[in-house]
């Protein structure tokens, strides 16, 4: 099992590598944690939204499984491209012309 730490992937919080267990859920939002979302080799629109080849299929990729290749991934993912869009649709209707 990894050391490091990582980010919920629903609510991007910082987690710690003992967030990271097979029942744990983020303090936070209360989801998954060790689930395919918070895995640095989940990446969506690929085979089985999963960069490892040699991972079991995972349907759900929001709940915890028990893949042997999970490591929590490095990055916040989670709500933060949402914000972003957020702010920027503001942005964008600020400076409309009208």
């Amino acid at each position: 099992m990894s050391l490091a730490n990582g980010f919920c992937w629903h609510c991007s919080k910082p987690l710690t590598h003992l967030d990271f267990g097979r029942q744990d859920r983020c303090p936070h939002c209360g989801r998954d944690t060790r689930a395919c979302k918070a895995c640095v080799h989940y990446e969506r629109g690929i085979n089985n939204d999963c960069r490892e080849t040699s991972a079991d299929r995972v349907v759900d990729k929001e709940r915890s499984n028990f893949c042997d290749y999970f490591k929590p991934s490095q990055t916040p993912t989670g709500n933060v491209a949402t914000a972003k869009d957020v702010m920027k649709a503001a942005a964008e209707a600020l400076f409309k012309k009208k």
